[in-house]
């Protein structure tokens, strides 16, 4: 029987999508200078990709119309990378104005789900995906172009998504130019044989184009989910600090996985992320206090780390 030892990378990355994907959901708007604190305590934690905001029309979501200030100052800080969503070729065009280092496009498996999140069928928005490949070579610009394929593992408004639907559209949105794939359970539908049956799909037609997995932990399987997925030979989970998060269009897709206790599951295995603890579970603390009154989820906040991941003080002998 095979080791699961044997699967688990030396390294993984854990990209922080807090300051949009955990920020769309709230009614209130967040002061920019606090997301600027928080990217910076992310940045200070060792976190080196960040999900800062998202190119959408401020009427529709207030919450991140200041993404063009807070991207740029996420560019100052060396080694980061600072990503956007941006939902059509408006939207990519300011990432690429703005000198984004990679946007993200999110295309929906589910049909339904596209239509209520942005108005357009799956199909409709590869062929978007074609135009923002074309703008971004002919702006010469070096941003990188993602897809997220949404409701990959389910919908709460169309139910089933068929994996024969999830791959058709990774090959037509890799035909159409994007530069890497990310697969995401918007709905925490998933289980881990689903993400691992999924994801060997995936793969054969992406190959290492698909390194990035996104899971809600709406059911309470978001870090089973996720060391599926690194067994799969995923490298990259998304995550937000706190648990924050869920899609205005995905009714009851609430929390990522918490941030803090992805860390520590992996740096529990031996999985190397670069994060330290104390100025994670630091900002977790801040983040409370910035968000008074929203609900936090996650468990390593209130255990704490085990005494067998503390530095033990040395004996003296008499």
């Amino acid at each position: 029987m095979p080791s699961i030892l044997a699967s688990m990378p030396q390294r993984a990355v854990i990209r922080e999508v807090g300051p949009r994907d955990g920020l769309q959901i709230l009614q209130r708007v967040v002061p920019t200078a606090t997301k600027l604190a928080w990217i910076r305590g992310a940045y200070d934690a060792g976190q080196r990709e960040i999900e800062v905001g998202s190119f959408v029309p401020a009427r529709l979501m207030p919450q991140l119309a200041d993404t063009a200030e807070v991207l740029a100052f996420a560019k100052t800080l060396p080694g980061l990378t600072a990503s956007v969503l941006v939902p059509n070729l408006k939207g990519a065009e300011r990432a690429i104005a703005e000198e984004a280092d990679l946007l993200l496009v999110p295309l929906s498996a589910s049909h339904a789900h596209s239509l209520a999140n942005l108005r357009k069928t799956p199909d409709e928005v590869v062929a978007e995906l074609g135009r923002i490949r074309a703008a971004r070579d002919a702006a010469g610009s070096r941003t990188r172009i993602e897809v997220g394929m949404s409701t990959a593992l389910g919908c709460t408004i169309q139910g089933e998504v068929k994996s024969s639907e999830v791959v058709r559209l990774v090959q037509a949105a890799l035909d159409a130019g994007v530069e890497s794939i990310s697969v995401a359970d918007t709905v925490g539908y998933a289980d881990p044989a689903m993400v691992a049956r999924l994801f060997e799909q995936v793969l054969k037609v992406a190959g290492d184009r698909f390194h990035t997995a996104h899971f809600h932990d709406t059911r309470g399987l978001g870090l089973a989910n996720c060391m599926a997925a690194l067994q799969m030979g995923i490298r990259k989970l998304d995550a937000c600090l706190g648990g924050l998060g869920g899609c205005p269009h995905a009714p009851g897709a609430s929390g990522n996985v918490a941030t803090e206790d992805l860390a520590y599951m992996l740096a529990s295995m031996g999985v190397e992320t670069g994060l330290d603890f104390d100025k994670l579970i630091a900002l977790r603390g801040q983040l409370a206090g910035w968000l008074e009154g929203e609900t936090l989820h996650g468990s390593l906040w209130r255990a704490g780390l085990p005494r067998t991941m503390r530095p033990q003080p040395e004996e003296v002998s008499a």
